[in-house]
């Protein structure tokens, strides 16, 4: 693999100028694609111009959930040079999730073969402006016809692109976060720890109603105490009270975030004290009131380098 059968569009999109795009909004022109058949593998790689999926309604994934995706971004540097964001661990992650999902893992050479040919047929798309990046979304669906429950034996892999600004309208402003004791994300057995359609779907309600009470997102806590730190709803979370970082732990509930590694490995670096622990809200409202809490935060930055993570994150703390 490498050089991939590529179908050009004959209608080109216009671009969007860089100051206008928020997240998710706008798509490029084209799209990679890849079958799973069991027994023959993974096959038919190949780049089209994007376009609808045709899907029989008694497909699996529409019945049965079995979907993953993961997100990453490529960056247009000050030189013009495309770059992006840890490749090799987003595939490690994508694959991670695949198997908690009973689906087929992909070679990481062959996703990153994919980023790679779909981001040089749509290089253009890639915005200029410092906050700005275009987005990554590889997915795999589940696309046996069928109406029982049980793996299924065929599946999609796809990946589209989209130009992208801000997640969050603050942009890169502190956003207000609910901590519910209502609303539960994930437990630990259960499929937290996987990036997959189903998790996104159970953090709905609890978006929706900490939305309508004037927060941005909700910080989910566990699901059995109902008391300890999990993560944000499109994040993880990190705190600092005194000079101790506190860190919810990878324990089954929380996705791995290759930007909260990163963030870690930095400040480990720069000789913090880090705590991989669990933490009670009521640790935090104690710490809050005794004025030890110095800042909650969530490592999802707009614009990633090493220069500007290194003085974002020591400003933080």
């Amino acid at each position: 693999m490498g050089d991939f059968p590529t179908t050009r569009t004959t209608s080109p999109k216009p671009k969007p100028a860089d100051e206008t795009l928020s997240f998710g909004k706008v798509l490029t022109d084209h799209m990679f694609l890849m079958n799973y058949d069991e027994g023959k593998g993974w096959h038919s790689p190949r780049i089209e111009p994007y376009g609808p999926l045709s899907l029989d309604p008694a497909t699996s994934v529409l019945h049965y959930g079995q979907a993953i995706f993961d997100g990453l971004k490529a960056f247009r540097g000050d030189d013009g040079k495309i770059r992006l964001f840890r490749p090799d661990r987003h595939a490690e992650r994508f694959n991670r999730s695949a198997k908690i999902m009973c689906m087929p893992e992909l070679p990481v050479d062959i996703i990153r073969q994919s980023f790679d040919a779909l981001i040089g047929v749509d290089h253009a798309w890639v915005p200029h402006m410092p906050g700005t990046s275009l987005y990554l979304r590889p997915t795999i669906i589940a696309t046996d016809v069928f109406l029982g429950v049980h793996p299924a034996h065929s599946y999609l892999y796809f990946l589209i692109l989209s130009p992208v600004g801000s997640y969050y309208s603050e942009g890169v402003k502190p956003v207000r976060i609910l901590a519910s004791d209502s609303h539960v994300r994930a437990v630990k057995g259960g499929t937290g720890e996987a990036k997959t359609a189903a998790n996104y779907a159970a953090s709905l309600a609890g978006q929706r109603d900490a939305a309508a009470a004037g927060y941005t997102q909700v910080l989910y806590l566990d699901g059995v105490h109902r008391k300890y730190l999990d993560e944000v709803g499109t994040m993880n979370i990190m705190v600092r009270i005194g000079d101790e970082v506190i860190i919810p732990p990878l324990a089954g509930t929380i996705l791995d975030g290759v930007t909260r590694n990163s963030a870690l490995t930095l400040m480990r670096d720069w000789g913090l004290r880090i705590s991989e622990r669990p933490i009670t809200i009521d640790e935090v409202m104690h710490a809050g009131r005794d004025g030890k809490l110095t800042e909650m935060w969530a490592p999802a930055p707009l614009r990633w380098s090493p220069r500007s993570a290194r003085s974002a994150t020591r400003a933080r703390t």
